[in-house]
């Protein structure tokens, strides 16, 4: 956060390690602590999530096989990949920490378009849905980084003009085409899992990294960040909502029919799916593969739930994700962070102005000190505290008669 950079105002704030810069640095700025993210606490963290998430294969194995295997598999592939497109478009929002709460609202909206439109062709219907969220998604980054706003906050805002049109709707809408995502399921699921993947892989790369995780404050986070950094939060927010616009064309076609709800509950559980997977609510860190093994542990027990007969909220299983989320941000960011740099050395002198202006001289070297004293100048022999010499008699105190 140099203090010559186009966008940017303040004069920089000292820290403790000194300056960071370059690739030695998380961030491009001289407020940014220096070192490299440590990534152990990722692959710790990840290992856990494939053990939960291969117990819940075997408990969904043990009470119903028939979910594993044919069209239940089908299904349950298809609910993954819609879950796992809004944990990643949550996700990468955080990533440019300006994350994105509207998306359960845009799901459901794009969910209702495709099912009232999508007798008209599926390229037609999808392309005018994801579309119009694109347009939505470039309004709400420009009014984030334009203003410098928390994301959050604009993002709710604009999950509330969503709602008003979902709310236009007061019975639940059936979808007029017949495309139907099980006969693909295969490949949609190879396709999320490559995002997901490649995604978190080139996450990774500390320029990148950097880059995409520009946004995040590392000082008062009110100041602005600069250019590059609003204009990669304006793009994540374009994707963010294309991905979710897609994720309820792909609900609402699974399901055949979609309720005009809210969606809030579709957020929540998407943010807490996002945290669970290790991405920081800071933004800039995450994992590789936790938004993968994450969707599908989550997709395995709403399963499980299901062939239970238990009444499960999306409510209750996001809050859940979200609190144990929570703990999991705690964790990357105290273990993920960079090791405390002691001792640094301190920042090398700037270079002496030579243009036009006010200049400082260079002081002059010091000579050596004299080897003794210098002589003391004479003084008179008359005493200053001697008699008063204006005074021709004896003092008045000195009289007889006092």
């Amino acid at each position: 956060m140099g203090y010559d950079e186009p966008g940017r105002d303040g004069p920089p704030e000292p820290t403790s390690a000194g300056p960071a810069t370059g690739a030695e640095a998380v961030l491009d700025d001289s407020d940014a602590e220096p070192g490299r993210d440590r990534f152990g606490v990722y692959i710790v963290w990840e290992t856990l999530l494939l053990l939960g998430f291969g117990a819940l294969v075997y408990l969904v194995w043990r009470e119903d096989p028939a979910l594993l295997r044919g069209n239940g598999l089908r299904d349950l592939i298809v609910d993954v990949v819609g879950l796992g497109l809004l944990a990643l478009a949550v996700g990468l929002t955080l990533r440019t920490a300006a994350v994105n709460l509207a998306v359960g609202p845009v799901a459901v909206a794009a969910g209702l378009h495709f099912a009232e439109q999508s007798d008209r062709g599926l390229l037609g219907t999808v392309g005018m849905a994801t579309a119009v969220a694109a347009i939505g998604g470039l309004v709400l980054g420009l009014v984030v980084a334009l203003l410098h706003v928390p994301g959050w906050a604009a993002s709710l805002g604009g999950a509330a003009g969503v709602i008003v049109y979902i709310e236009q709707r007061s019975a639940p809408v059936l979808v007029q085409g017949d495309y139907d995502p099980r006969g693909t399921a295969g490949q949609l699921f190879v396709g999320f899992a490559a995002i997901a993947v490649f995604g978190g892989l080139f996450g990774a790369v500390s320029p990148i990294r950097r880059l995409v995780g520009r946004f995040r404050p590392v000082a008062d986070p009110a100041r602005r960040r600069g250019a590059a950094a609003a204009l990669v939060a304006t793009a994540g927010y374009v994707c963010s909502t294309v991905l979710a616009a897609l994720a309820g064309v792909l609900i609402a076609a699974a399901d055949g029919t979609v309720t005009p709800t809210a969606g809030l509950d579709w957020t929540v559980l998407a943010v807490g799916a996002t945290l669970l997977a290790g991405t920081s609510a800071f933004g800039l860190r995450g994992g590789v593969f936790g938004t993968l093994l994450t969707a599908g542990a989550i997709g395995l027990f709403l399963a499980y739930a299901e062939s239970r007969s238990w009444t499960v909220s999306y409510w209750a299983v996001g809050g859940a994700a979200l609190a144990v989320g929570l703990i999991v941000t705690r964790l990357v960011e105290r273990y993920g962070r960079p090791l405390p740099v002691f001792g640094a050395p301190p920042p090398p002198p700037t270079e002496p102005n030579t243009g036009a202006g006010w200049s400082v001289t260079q002081p002059q070297p010091v000579g050596d000190w004299p080897p003794v004293l210098p002589a003391q100048p004479s003084v008179s022999g008359t005493d200053p505290w001697g008699a008063r010499r204006w005074e021709a008699g004896p003092p008045a105190w000195e009289t007889d008669d006092r």
